[in-house]
């Protein structure tokens, strides 16, 4: 019998929870399952995942397909009407081995999706870091306790819920020890980490504290963070520490301060260049990534004008775009909508300048030597997490020093030194 699937759709937390899932449906025998781990956090990712999961029956047709995740926990009914699906679980129950070890008995429920607003929890499951020897993610917050207006998400994780600093520090040294080189911290909304601990320690003290601790982990990189959240130990740490990556992605969303408001966001377009601007004068090396949103409703030509010039004036580098779509529950579903077609062309326009800034920091990097983790033969990420690719083969998990000859608008090109 084959082992179970997972398939992932949506984030990195999603991944992480999906070597979670293989496992605990491995140990219940679930042999002749696929788990379907969804997201939820456009209407194009549902639909894809309905999509999917119909794709999954035609070419499976005696596999047991379950599907959860986000967009299982925020509309468990939708996925539960489809004739593909067997079982339909949420967020919180599929963390748990017991539910996987319920679905192998004749007599469970088809539909296990409870309050996700009522965990309190995070279980021991959630600092056991997977990856390769070359990177692992480490969960140490999940949930969400703010309420953007165009966001689902909050509804499908539940309240922001931290993992103690102490057992943090345990993986990640179990980790190193075992020959991983870089480790990122992640989660839903990581810079809310500790507000729920005794003593409300901060996202910046556990990562010094993991630093501290585990001083034979060479890199520690961190996921999406708000800025606007960033505390003095967060920005000493990265002023200080030579091993956390200058490499921010940030939650940005917008570049318009009518537009910020109404998503209900905590930060004023200054607020981000403020941060940046900080940012760069404490550690002159650090590369910003950003998300944005294209065609929120009520955006004017004028308000997109100012999202795409936030990306010089933070001098962005890596962009995820994402073309608004309402979600059925948020405010912002009821806002006045733009139409379609104009939110695809600003979301084109957002990505095509993405493009442009992405080749011009490349283009910044000709000549310069950049230590390289190798994550599979001939192709590293340098410390700002761009890719570069090798003519020669290099183990994955090796650290070298190489020479940027060029790129080809995504990835540098050049040679180990020796």
């Amino acid at each position: 019998m084959a082992d179970p699937q997972v398939i992932t759709l949506g984030c990195r937390l999603n991944t992480y929870e999906s070597e979670v899932i293989r496992r605990n449906a491995a140990a219940a025998g679930l042999n002749d399952a696929i788990v379907v781990n969804t997201c939820a956090v456009t209407a194009e990712a549902v639909r894809q995942a309905t999509q999917t999961i119909r794709k999954l029956r035609r070419e499976n047709p005696s596999a047991r397909i379950i599907v959860t995740g986000c967009a299982a926990q925020t509309e468990p009914e939708r996925f539960a009407a489809l004739d593909e699906v067997d079982h339909v679980i949420g967020n919180a129950e599929k963390m748990k081995a017991e539910t996987f070890l319920g679905l192998s008995t004749d007599d469970c429920e088809r539909v296990q999706v409870d309050d996700i607003m009522s965990v309190r929890e995070t279980a021991g499951h959630l600092i056991d870091g997977f990856g390769s020897r070359t990177r692992a993610y480490v969960q140490v917050q999940n949930g969400c306790d703010h309420r953007c207006t165009f966001c689902i998400i909050p509804f499908g994780r539940g309240p922001s819920r931290s993992v103690p600093a102490g057992e943090v520090v345990v993986q990640i040294r179990r980790l190193a020890e075992g020959g991983c080189r870089e480790v990122v911290l992640t989660g839903v909304d990581i810079t809310a980490y500790g507000a729920d601990l005794p003593g409300s320690p901060s996202l910046g003290m556990l990562v010094r504290q993991v630093l501290k601790h585990v001083p034979e982990l060479e890199r520690l990189r961190l996921s999406s963070i708000d800025q606007v959240e960033t505390d003095e130990h967060l920005m000493r740490a990265i002023a200080e520490e030579e091993r956390l990556m200058p490499h921010l992605h940030l939650s940005m969303q917008a570049g318009d301060d009518m537009i910020l408001k109404r998503m209900k966001r905590r930060h004023s377009r200054g607020d981000s260049e403020k941060f940046c601007a900080e940012v760069r004068r404490l550690r002159p090396d650090t590369v910003f990534g950003a998300d944005l949103i294209a065609g929120f409703p009520t955006e004017t030509e004028e308000m997109f004008e100012n999202s795409l010039s936030i990306v010089d004036a933070c001098e962005l580098t890596y962009l995820h775009v994402f073309p608004y779509s309402p979600r059925k529950g948020t405010p912002a579903a009821r806002m006045p909508q733009v139409d379609r077609p104009v939110v695809k062309e600003r979301a084109a326009r957002l990505r095509a300048k993405g493009a442009t800034a992405l080749a011009a920091f490349l283009d910044r990097q000709a000549g310069s030597e950049v230590e390289l983790l190798i994550e599979k033969s001939g192709l590293g990420r340098t410390r700002q997490f761009a890719e570069m690719r090798l003519p020669v083969d290099v183990a994955a998990g090796a650290m070298v020093r190489a020479r940027v000859s060029g790129h080809d608008g995504q990835r540098l090109s050049g040679e180990v030194v020796a």
